[in-house]
């Protein structure tokens, strides 16, 4: 009982299914890469519920959900537009990608489920997908920062530790803001750490602002500049820095954003 649509591809093989997903996948990279710009313009907050399309074709659409209920495939995101002018370009476009990423997960699984794929061929889709790096592992930068890490652990392991950055975390945790400014590392003697703490927090400014570190307010800091500043001066809440691999703060977004 297959629609029209429907017959105009139909990936019944799980090798099929994955070159239906890289070929949506590129699109939506394009949409929000190279094609940025154009991406932007077309997500106008004064529209209705649009949504990012990837095609197995590699192109990408800005579009209205489809009518039919339920659709045909499962639907991406809706309302992307809305949060546009609500928030830092960069970090809209890294919440479009994780998005795009669920959407490209769930269509793969729609046809697996479809066509019957059975629990090894779900698991070698799987593992063909997860070999790729996300959507907001190539918007947000950190695909070339583990390929670089990758390289310097080949090349110097030993050193790999301080090369990332001044962040006195294990590198799993190290890789989340924090929401306190930074501790000194647990060393064998921590006698009179607390002062220490103490001391280092009351030095702690605000880069947007200028105020002090106060304890009961939430922290991040940008992983480029290195500056602590309070979640609401740059409109970040604690829920988005759980999602947040590396933050950047406004300047250095707009460093990066000019050649």
């Amino acid at each position: 009982m297959d629609g029209g649509g429907a017959a105009q591809y139909n990936p019944r093989t799980v090798e099929e299914v994955f070159r239906d997903f890289k070929g949506r996948r590129a699109g939506m990279i394009k949409a929000l890469t190279a094609d940025v710009e154009e991406f932007y313009q077309q997500c106008d907050p004064e529209k209705e519920n649009l949504c990012l399309y990837g095609f197995p074709s590699e192109q990408w659409e800005v579009n209205l959900p489809a009518e039919e209920v339920p659709p045909e495939l499962p639907e991406p995101a809706l309302g992307i537009n809305f949060a546009r002018d609500g928030m830092q370009e960069k970090d809209w476009l890294s919440l479009v990608a994780v998005h795009s990423d669920a959407w490209l997960l769930s269509v793969a699984f729609y046809f697996g489920a479809r066509f019957g794929f059975d629990k090894a061929d779900r698991k070698r889709l799987f593992n063909m997908i997860n070999d790729l790096p996300t959507i907001f592992e190539v918007v947000s930068g950190t695909a070339k920062k583990a390929q670089k890490e990758k390289t310097a652990v080949s090349n110097h392991s030993s050193t790999k530790s301080k090369s990332n950055s001044k962040v006195r975390e294990p590198e799993s945790q190290g890789k989340y803001p924090k929401q306190q400014p930074p501790q000194p590392t647990l060393k064998d003697d921590d006698d009179g750490l607390d002062d220490d703490e103490d001391d280092e927090h009351g030095e702690t400014l605000c880069g947007a602002c200028g105020e002090n570190y106060a304890s009961d307010e939430f922290w991040i800091c940008c992983d480029i500049c290195e500056k602590w500043f309070h979640g609401k001066c740059v409109k970040i809440t604690p829920a988005r820095a759980e999602h947040i691999k590396q933050y950047k703060c406004p300047s250095c977004s707009n460093k990066r954003a000019r050649p």
